[in-house]
This record gives C-alpha cells, sequence and structure tokens, in this order.
C-alpha cells in the first residue's frame, strides 16, 4: 500500500479532531493509506504578541459606529457608516494591534450593520487582532451559539463575556484555545462599583471574578476587562493575578487615564495589555479629513502608552 500524506492544521476545538484523525489514517482509499501531518494553529497569546510586535504599540480602537456623528459630507446611513469604517480602518490599521467593534452599535443598523459585521476582518490587516465586544454570557447552549457566530461568521479572534452564569456556562468559549476571552471584572462606567465593589468574604467581588477567570484559564486564552477609570483595581489584580492578559477600555471620553495605566502596569513586565480608544479616535473630526485626524488622534493615544 502506498500512504498519501494529508497536512491539517489543527486548532484544538474539539477533543474528538485528533482522535478522528487517527481513525482516518486507518482507512484504506482506493488502495491508499492517509499519513496525517498535524501542525498546530497559532495560539491566542502567540497571535496577541505578533499584533503587537507588528505595529510597536498595545492599541485597540473601539468601533462604535453612530449614524448622527458621521462627517457631515457621508450619508446619515448605513451605507454612510460603512464608508466610515473603510476609511477608519484605513487610516489606522498600522498604528493599531487590534480593532473592537461594539455588536449594539451594528446590531442598531439592521441587517447591513450584522452584514458589517461579517464584513469587517476583510478590511484588516493579516496580524491584526479583531475582538468582537458583545458581553455574551448565558447558558452553555446558547453560548455555542454565540461562539459560532462570532468566530465562525464575525471571523473574531476573542470576544468579551459576562461571567455572572459561571465558568461551566463559558465553555463553549473557554474550549477554543486560539480564541480569547476577556471577562469582565472591573468595568469603567459609572456605577460598575454598585456589584464589582461588594464585598465577599475575603475581597471584593471584582477580585473573585478574577480569581476564578484565573482557575478558567486552562488554555491561556482568558483576561480580563478592567476601566483605566478603575487605577486601585487595576493596581489590585495587577498583585492578585498579573498573568492574565488585560483589555483596558475607559480612556478618552469616559476620563480614564492611560498613562497612569501605564505606569502601573510597568510593574508588571511579563503582562500583556491592550488599552482601548473609541470616540476620541473615531470623532476627531466631522469634516473631509475625518480620517486623517482619526489617524493623528491614534498615533497622540500610541504615545501616551509608548
Amino acid at each position: 500500500m502506498v500512504a498519501i500524506p494529508l497536512t491539517v492544521l489543527a486548532d484544538g476545538g474539539s477533543p474528538l479532531f485528533p482522535k478522528a484523525l487517527e481513525w482516518l489514517a486507518l482507512l484504506p482509499f482506493f488502495g491508499y493509506y492517509v499519513s496525517v501531518v498535524l501542525i498546530p494553529m497559532t495560539t491566542f497569546g502567540e497571535r496577541w504578541d505578533e499584533a503587537v510586535a507588528k505595529v510597536g504599540s498595545p492599541l485597540c480602537i473601539g468601533l462604535d459606529p453612530l449614524q448622527d456623528k458621521l462627517p457631515t459630507h457621508l450619508p446619515a446611513s448605513p451605507k454612510g457608516v460603512w464608508l466610515f469604517l473603510q476609511e477608519i480602518v484605513h487610516a489606522t490599521s498600522d498604528l493599531a494591534a487590534a480593532f473592537k467593534p461594539n455588536l449594539a452599535f451594528f446590531g442598531a443598523l439592521g441587517a447591513e450593520g450584522w452584514e458589517m459585521l461579517e464584513r469587517l476582518h476583510e478590511l484588516l490587516r493579516a496580524h491584526t487582532l479583531l475582538i468582537a465586544d458583545g458581553k455574551f454570557g448565558d447558558i452553555p447552549s446558547t453560548n455555542e451559539q454565540y461562539a459560532k457566530a462570532v468566530f465562525g461568521r464575525i471571523h473574531a479572534h476573542a470576544l468579551t463575556v459576562n461571567p455572572y452564569l459561571g465558568g461551566q456556562s463559558l465553555a463553549p468559549f473557554l474550549d477554543e484555545p486560539a480564541r480569547g476571552v476577556f471577562v469582565l471584572c472591573a468595568t469603567s462606567n459609572p456605577g460598575a462599583e454598585e456589584l464589582q465593589e461588594l464585598p465577599a468574604p475575603q475581597r471584593p467581588l471584582f477580585e473573585e471574578v478574577a480569581l476564578r477567570a484565573r482557575a478558567w484559564n486552562r488554555h491561556g486564552n482568558v483576561g480580563l476587562v478592567v476601566g483605566t477609570t478603575r487605577l486601585e483595581a487595576l493596581e489590585h489584580l495587577q498583585s492578585l493575578v498579573p498573568e492574565l492578559p488585560l483589555l483596558l477600555p475607559g480612556s478618552g471620553a469616559q476620563g480614564g487615564s492611560a498613562r497612569e495605566a501605564t505606569a502601573l502596569l510597568a510593574k508588571n513586565p511579563k503582562g500583556r495589555a491592550l488599552f482601548v480608544w473609541a470616540r476620541h479616535i473615531l470623532y476627531a473630526s466631522s469634516g473631509r479629513d475625518f480620517a486623517a485626524a482619526a489617524r493623528q488622534a491614534a498615533q497622540k493615544c500610541r504615545e501616551e502608552i509608548a
């Protein structure tokens, strides 16, 4: 019998996948046997490091498009939004390691908004991270469908999740080693402390969430969402779970300090963090120079976190 080599990229998403290939290799095909060679796919941590290294900055640009805030020469319509996003991404893609579309802003545009989400990855450079910001969290069967939508349809590399239903419910996201999962922890919104600072038996609730996230991090793909408006919480988390990567919104329009957060993170040289700006970059100008203004704003953001 003659063996035919078959090279397969394995992302480790299913524990049955390698076993299925073993069975395939044992089956004769018209007098031939298949020789299977597994090539591991890039982990989320490796993809993160490549994205940051390529642009030389941990900048993440949030995409929160609003029709009524578009430059005045663009139509206040889904078509105008798509034209706007194309120009923004084109002007800044060499400056940002990641883009983070907030799914609510796209969903509000109806079917055309969902179509934009499915096409957004086409605008990005090969190394750029795409983070779907939907704060997902439901029972496992529902989260399985969210995972199919986000990773399969939107082609995102990571997403944000709500931990309130527990780690077992998050398994459909956590069990994808090549995909990142950012757990809401100490968020940047006003009023977040109402629940997140509630005293648990030994520490505030947000710290308990961080410890749970560390326990869920079996594949090295779990991180935390922490606002740059919550510097004291950020400092505590750097001591508690220094190995977990961070998604840091809150700078710019929300009043957080990326510069101060950067100084805190410098104490943890092995840590990873992405700093998010959205409105500050997107709406830097309402004129025809909006893309150039967005680029200039992004460059200033990079300086803050250098």
